[in-house]
């Protein structure tokens, strides 16, 4: 909880800060990387450096968590510290990092602010950073507890067992265990965290969704390809899918994630649009080995049958399940070769379906996607509470998520 003392002062200076917010993560990341270039390997994403995607994300969270301190002083913005604690701990984030950030942070604090810093308001900003800090640390450090390793233990070696093309543009890799560490079982929903060599020589971290149920020897993600369109080609994406093959060895996390499916037995909705249809598949891959009986209702956006992700292993797991039904939205038409419930021409309409009564939600798929498919629930009465959603990537949605409190929901909605 912010102190009697510092709360004025952050209350004060917040409007300043939110307002230089972007230009203070810019040069804080610039400054970070001059003094510490070591941390492009293994742990920061340059892909989302250069295109700035990060920063706007460091932005967004700060100045959230500063509001939330403002606004809410008796609970903390959990739903957002759970998904950066989750990140963190996919990378192996240590304790010691966070005075690497403090240093560099505060920083650029004074390069941007100036004369406006004064020891006072660099007092109370101290505070808010290490509430945030130490909030992390205690997170990350239950995190790695769970999983009974250190944050230098979270990576074991794995070996491709399969490789397939799933469309023009998406690959699934199957691993396999290759040491006799005890596999630590995934949660629905979850990522693990890939390590990369580039070719420079420094390993590139990306996170890819676990895409289905564990079964104590293998893993297996699906991959995207990230195409330029006048930038430069995702730099990960098509290293995996170009020179990976079957038997070459990948650097991997244990899995982590905080949108994971929920055990209440409630029925459930999920809507995805893209490649944002892996995390849904890796849930329903779940569903299907329990054998749910649950009411499951899956919608899927798309430019065609073509284009549509890992769909032979979602129809076989949605004909499994005897209460679950598939809808497509097609950009293309509504047209399709594929056994589905429904087909429908153009964008996700939720009118054109019926969703069950208290059911949960999970969506993943672009940001303007989600955050239409997030307002046409909550439009129908659906709580913000009851609605999920999974962002590849930097969240830039937190820095405009509305974080007014409903009835019994959290800080901010998720």
């Amino acid at each position: 909880m912010l102190s009697d003392r510092s709360r004025p002062v952050i209350e004060a200076t917040l409007p300043v800060v939110a307002d230089n917010i972007r230009e203070i993560a810019q040069r804080f990341y610039a400054h970070l990387f001059d003094q510490h270039p070591e941390l492009f390997d293994g742990v920061f994403n340059r892909g989302n450096q250069s295109e700035g995607t990060q920063q706007v994300a460091l932005a967004g969270s700060v100045a959230a968590f500063a509001s939330a301190l403002v606004k809410t002083p008796e609970q903390l913005p959990e739903h957002l510290l759970s998904r950066i604690a989750h990140k963190h701990a996919s990378l192996g984030i240590t304790p010691a990092q966070y005075d690497v950030v403090h240093d560099n942070l505060f920083w650029a604090i004074a390069e941007v602010l100036g004369d406006a810093v004064t020891p006072e308001v660099a007092a109370a900003w101290d505070e808010v950073y290490w509430l945030m800090a130490y909030a992390l640390i205690n997170q990350e450090r239950g995190l790695y507890s769970a999983r009974g390793v250190r944050p230098e233990t979270v990576w074991r070696q794995w070996q491709v067992e399969e490789k397939k093309d799933e469309t023009a543009d998406v690959v699934t890799f199957r691993l396999k265990r290759i040491d006799d560490r005890l596999v630590r079982t995934s949660l629905p929903g979850q990522y693990v965290t890939v390590q990369v060599p580039t070719p420079d020589g420094v390993r590139q971290p990306r996170q890819y969704s676990l895409t289905r149920a564990d079964d104590g020897e293998h893993r297996q993600f699906s991959v995207k390809r990230v195409r330029g369109n006048g930038k430069p080609d995702g730099e990960v994406s098509n290293l995996l899918c170009d020179t990976v093959d079957v038997g070459d060895v990948l650097t991997m996390s244990l899995p982590f994630g905080d949108v994971v499916l929920d055990d209440s037995g409630r029925p459930v909705v999920f809507a995805s649009a893209g490649i944002g249809v892996t995390p849904m598949v890796g849930m329903i891959s779940h569903l299907a080995m329990a054998g749910s009986r649950l009411p499951i209702t899956v919608l899927h956006a798309d430019v065609d049958d073509a284009h549509f992700a890992l769909r032979d292993q979602l129809l076989s797991d949605v004909r499994s399940l005897p209460g679950a039904s598939l809808h497509v939205w097609y950009e293309r038409g509504a047209s399709t070769s594929l056994p589905v419930d429904g087909v429908h021409e153009g964008t996700m309409d939720l009118d054109d379906v019926r969703l069950p009564d208290g059911a949960l939600y999970y969506l993943c798929g672009p940001l303007p996607f989600m955050q239409a498919v997030r307002s046409a629930l909550i439009d129908r009465g659906i709580a913000p509470r009851d609605i999920q959603y999974e962002v590849f990537g930097p969240d830039l949605w937190q820095a405009d998520m509305d974080t007014e409190l409903a009835p019994g929901a959290t800080p901010v909605a998720s």
